[in-house]
């Protein structure tokens, strides 16, 4: 009798064992900031996630942006030179080749032995934003320069996470650490929806106090840079720049037909489309790229 109770205790405390290590957060993953140039933040565990094939093009397939790509170019050589750069909010039409100029910015300028550290890109996800400040914490220690990469920003009714990001970006007595710069893409230029904005508005005791709260987080991204549905002669020169520099053997003007015909079925046009339509011509002579 006394050797079953000995048993079910002990059965007992180990169950309660095992349910405590499950409670326990796993110990935080070492993060070799050397391990490679691009990293994908990983919230829950604090860990960089090395990235060993990162997805860009080329910089000089991104058509129609010319203007743009300068200024982001110019500032992210600014930054990774250690000199004085801004927090860039990408903003406007979809498709038209935000978050890949970012990419390719960052592989143009990244090998650079002239930059007296290296130049890193970490991608956070938008639903990750709030661990924004530790991941700040994260950097300011190493020797490395990072360009801190949310894609697609933007916050919805009753969100406050933008309220982390307003604080990391400008706030704190410590303030952005001097290695850090912070890119984001959107299709807002406030991030926010109008009619929370003009709810805010409507219901707020002191209406422009209320509105300057919201709007203000845009400020905190020194450049905007906007960008703009494309012209019929712009998609087509990016669906012309792509054909060629994978080789597609297709005449100019079966190219310039199908180019349209395929934008009029989609309804719209931008770099995105004009990407799906090489990929399905590709597919079609049986090539890969």
């Amino acid at each position: 009798m006394q050797d079953d109770t000995a048993r079910q205790i002990l059965a007992e405390l180990a169950r309660l064992a095992k349910a405590v290590e499950m409670l326990t957060p796993a110990p935080a993953a070492r993060n070799d900031v050397s391990a490679a140039d691009c990293f994908v933040w990983e919230a829950e565990t604090r860990h960089l996630a090395p990235v060993a094939k990162p997805n860009r093009v080329e910089i000089g397939l991104i058509k129609g942006v010319d203007h743009v790509r300068d200024i982001l170019v110019d500032n992210t050589r600014r930054f990774a030179s250690g000199l004085a750069a801004n927090n860039v909010l990408l903003w406007g039409a979809r498709g038209m080749g935000k978050s890949s100029l970012v990419k390719a910015v960052h592989a143009t300028l990244a090998g650079d032995p002239a930059f007296p550290a290296p130049l890193k890109l970490v991608e956070i996800h938008r639903e990750d934003i709030n661990t924004l400040p530790a991941l700040m914490a994260l950097l300011r220690p190493e020797p490395a320069r990072f360009l801190l990469f949310c894609d697609d920003l933007s916050f919805d009714h009753d969100d406050t996470a933008y309220k982390s990001l307003k604080a990391a970006l400008d706030g704190g007595i410590e303030g952005r650490p001097d290695n850090v710069l912070l890119y984001a893409t959107s299709n807002r230029r406030h991030l926010l929806p109008r009619d929370m904005i003009e709810n805010e508005r409507s219901t707020a005791i002191n209406p422009a106090e209320a509105v300057e709260e919201k709007v203000s987080l845009s400020d905190r991204f020194g450049l905007w840079l906007g960008f703009h549905k494309c012209s019929q002669d712009e998609y087509l020169d990016m669906v012309s720049g792509y054909a060629a520099h994978f080789g597609l053997e297709i005449a100019p003007e079966a190219l310039r037909a199908e180019a349209l015909e395929w934008a009029t079925t989609r309804g719209a046009r931008s770099g995105r489309v004009a990407w799906q339509f090489i990929q399905d011509v590709a597919g079609r002579h049986g090539k890969a790229i």
